[in-house]
């Protein structure tokens, strides 16, 4: 792809999907029909350039309509937005769900990560793949679904596009929705811990509707809201450093401490960013809050940007969860229409509002310096700090950014006190903590529960491994988490306790294996994983991850270079140059899980050699 615009032109269907969200061109500049004065003048160069943060759902609203993006489409859309079609076609280029190739409009994205492969999603798509008919099937990387495992995702392009997230996805079942069947993306798992009275921030799921504003307010919605207006930003952050709230994305910083440093800035505007593009395998927590408490985050959110005086706040969705995307939207439009959000909220004059930007599918868009790269229409490659997003983040602005479970905890905090708040869990990990229990596991789920219970207790919740079988490992953290073996069952979820295990409680995955699992294969997907995921950036990861695989690969096949022993000494090499060199945590903790089935389950001790 050059530099200059190519001579291809846009179909009117394309034409028609990019004008539905950028508007009707003016000028001929702005790819409308040429007028006299257009030889002459140039007009609206820079209107059009501010518009870039706009090319991500331009590029997607015509994969909606037409099933991929063509030559004369990225065209048309640089010109509207003055792009050059070079970094356009690599933007386009970095995204998993966006095509530049030819495909049918009705796709289907089947899940083989390691929660899947648990099920038997390897079978599955093997089979699906042989039978596709005029339904492309892909195998897709972890899709946020894993309490139904195998879960997959369909796509149908059109006028009036499709998109379902499904789950128990048997040979059967995806016959049909090849067949032209369009499941029900609405089917739920209910809540393990559904009437448990001690639940916090899960007490609403499964008993508000989450298309009702005033169910929502009939059980404590909008308490916190009001009593933040109540006693003024500064004390709002005080209460939220006083209950030591720590993010529950995985870097574990302090909140109040982040949004103290936002609010302080005296640059403006400031942005919020509500990170939901929780894309590590295992995860689907912030999935449940969003698809069934949605007005709960919208709360969240406008308490946090009073709090740190934002006034414009982005919900950075993945792109692989349209129910929580239509709640949340639904959710938006209500809280505006009641004065929720706008120009005033709650008759005060504080001005906020939400914007949802969607995914499309990329792992490192998790980053938090990533997402803003996305957000403004660029690849989604993290950023190096400093600076901070707490001074220049979104549009190079001070941000506020936390992940869904952060900012609902939020709530609690205001509805409670902090101080009452840290009578939660232990003096060192404060509050509920969310945990995401898949695989081999009797009742997965999503589980809420004080920091400081064991592993083998949130075991025991669910229920146990599933049909009795013996417990081979447990992946704690997701795939840039570690292994943890069987006796070591008794380690306290808290941020200490796990760091003196040598553990990390990441994204509060809990994903257990038995004995029928062939862990040397979980271990080889996880290094597709980040091979796959990589952004590319940085030498470190972009080569390093190739390598960890290419070795995995060799020692699965009982083909190694030299001895087995030799191909895990490179593997550490090459692991302990991605944590020190790589940009970003991506690079940093691709090795983690991997050397932890070396050293801790002695995984290839027993490989042999030719």
């Amino acid at each position: 792809m050059d530099i200059h615009l190519s001579k291809a032109e846009a179909t009117p269907e394309e034409r028609e999907a990019i004008d539905a969200l950028l508007g009707a061109p003016h000028t001929g500049w702005e790819g409308g029909p040429r007028q006299a004065r257009d030889a002459h003048t140039a007009a609206g160069g820079r209107a059009a350039r501010a518009r870039r943060h706009l090319l991500l759902p331009a590029l997607q609203a015509v994969q909606s309509r037409v099933g991929w993006i063509s030559e004369g489409a990225l065209t048309y859309l640089c010109t509207r937005l003055t792009v050059p079609p070079a970094e356009a076609y690599g933007v386009v280029t970095f995204y998993a769900l966006l095509s530049t190739t030819p495909r049918p409009k009705r796709v289907l994205h089947v899940c083989d990560d390691i929660a899947c492969r648990c099920k038997g999603a390897e079978a599955l798509c093997a089979e699906l793949e042989r039978s596709q008919g005029d339904t492309l099937v892909l195998r897709s990387p972890c899709l946020g679904l894993c309490d139904q495992a195998p879960a997959a995702l369909l796509t149908v392009a059109g006028a009036q596009p499709v998109e379902r997230l499904f789950g128990d996805v048997t040979a059967a079942r995806a016959r049909k929705v090849l067949k032209g069947e369009i499941p029900d993306g609405d089917s739920r798992l209910p809540l393990p811990q559904a009437g448990d009275p001690s639940l916090r921030l899960l007490r609403r799921v499964g008993v508000v509707d989450p298309a009702s504003l005033d169910d929502y307010r009939a059980r404590d919605g909008y308490v916190a809201l009001r009593r933040a207006l109540e006693i003024g930003p500064a004390e709002v952050i005080r209460e939220v450093t006083d209950a030591k709230l720590m993010g529950r994305g995985g870097a574990a910083f302090p909140t109040g401490r982040k949004w103290d440093a936002v609010a302080k800035q005296t640059v403006r505007p400031h942005y919020l960013v509500c990170n939901a593009d929780e894309s590590e395998p295992g995860t689907f927590k912030d999935r449940v809050l969003m698809e069934q408490d949605p007005f709960s985050v919208i709360e969240a959110m406008t308490v946090a940007a009073y709090a740190t005086g934002c006034e414009q706040g982005f919900i950075y969705l993945r792109g692989e969860y349209p129910l929580a995307n239509e709640r949340l939207s639904h959710a938006i439009a209500s809280a505006r229409a009641r004065g929720l959000l706008g120009e005033t909220i709650m008759g005060r004059p504080f001005g906020f509002d939400i914007e949802i930007r969607r995914g499309a599918g990329a792992y490192i868009c998790g980053e938090e310096t990533a997402v803003f790269n996305s957000i403004e229409g660029y690849r989604g490659e993290p950023r190096n700090k400093p600076p901070f997003p707490v001074e220049s983040g979104l549009f190079s602005k001070p941000t506020v950014i936390n992940n869904v479970e952060t900012l609902v905890n939020v709530l609690e905090i205001l509805r409670i006190g902090g101080p009452a708040y840290t009578a939660i869990g232990t003096p060192g990990s404060s509050g509920p903590r969310l945990f995401c229990l898949s695989g081999c596991v009797t009742q997965p789920g999503i589980y809420e529960v004080p920091f400081g219970v064991t592993l083998r207790h949130l075991l025991d919740l669910a229920g146990g491994v599933k049909d009795g079988r013996p417990l081979q490992a447990i992946l704690l953290g997701g795939a840039a988490g570690v292994f943890v073996r069987p006796d070591e069952l008794d380690i306290p979820l808290t941020f200490e306790g796990v760091q003196a295990a040598k553990a990390t409680l990441g994204s509060g995955v809990i994903m257990v294996f038995d004995d029928r699992v062939d862990m040397t294969d979980i271990v080889r997907r996880i290094a597709q994983f980040f091979r796959d995921e990589s952004c590319g950036q940085c030498v470190p990861c972009r080569v390093g991850t190739v390598r960890q695989e290419e070795a995995l690969h060799r020692i699965q096949a009982r083909r190694p270079i030299g001895t087995t022993r030799d191909e895990l000494a490179l593997l550490e090499e090459i692991g302990v140059a991605m944590k020190d060199a790589s940009i970003c945590g991506l690079g940093q903790t691709a090795y983690s899980a991997i050397q932890s089935a070396v050293t801790r389950l002695h995984l290839f001790d027993g490989a042999s050699t030719p």
